[in-house]
């Protein structure tokens, strides 16, 4: 323990901190923590009250606040901590529960894993061609609707596909893909019947192969074509794509769901 009053180096510091010297120098340029007294030989040397800044700098670092956030609330001894520390752990709370959505993830790809049809890869190119399931993608709408019985349902579904199963899926998937490049390339109207015929069938594909899809269902998802490439990737191939095809699509799907909302 040390004695009141006496004053440590940086190598005495780091040991009772557990930090490294680094550390305490990148403290020190930064200024947020520079030692306040020098010995007789010149070396820079930590007080009590040093230590003290230490060990709040450390708490809120192990909160995961930025050295920015720390400097402007050390700044100011009058200043409370509390309006930053609940933000911070309400920062924390967000956390916990993306990951606890990541681990929920994890576990359905692991089911999958267990139950799933086994491809070789020669299979998976055969039956899938250029289209690629962008695992990213698949991660990131798990998230955005890990509460929909939709999306549950869907994986699930998914994860009980044959190798038959995908086959089919895949050969109705591509000749619906060929009839909406024609439909485009030919200029007819995203609000024509041709395209709004197109996009009923492109929802009765998700119902009939994963998950109930009304209307409004299909709208969001149509939304991701216009937001995220890996979606519209997901539906059509880069190598097919062509400028403006996505767009034609979401404005068909939304025309189609008002044909069948008003109707």
């Amino acid at each position: 323990m040390a004695e009141q009053g006496a004053s440590f180096s940086v190598g005495q510091v780091a040991g009772f901190a557990g930090v490294t010297v680094r550390t305490l120098h990148y403290y020190d340029r930064e200024g947020l923590l520079s030692p306040s007294e020098r010995s007789a030989a010149g070396y820079r040397m930590y007080t009590d009250r040093d230590l003290a800044r230490l060990q709040q700098i450390l708490f809120y670092r192990e909160l995961g606040f930025p050295i920015e956030e720390i400097r402007s609330i050390l700044a100011d001894p009058r200043a409370t901590a509390l309006s930053h520390l609940k933000e911070r752990h309400r920062q924390l709370n967000e956390q916990i529960a993306t990951l606890q959505k990541l681990v929920e993830v994890a576990e359905q790809a692991i089911e999958v894993e267990r139950t799933g049809v086994r491809l070789s890869p020669e299979e998976r190119f055969d039956i899938f061609g250029e289209v690629r399931w962008d695992l990213s993608y698949a991660t990131d709408a798990q998230l955005k609707w890990a509460d929909s019985p939709r999306q549950r349902e869907s994986m699930e579904r998914a994860a009980r596909h044959s190798k038959a199963d995908w086959q089919q899926l895949m050969a109705e998937s591509t000749e619906w893909r060929r009839e909406l490049i024609v439909a485009f390339e030919d200029g007819q109207p995203a609000d024509g019947e041709r395209a709004m015929d197109l996009a009923e069938q492109h929802r009765a594909h998700v119902e009939r192969w994963f998950t109930p899809c009304p209307p409004e269902a299909h709208r969001l998802i149509a939304a991701d074509y216009l937001t995220d490439p890996r979606a519209f990737a997901m539906l059509v191939p880069p190598s097919e794509q062509l400028p403006g095809l996505a767009r034609f699509l979401h404005a068909a799907i939304e025309a189609n769901a008002r044909r069948t909302m008003e109707g």
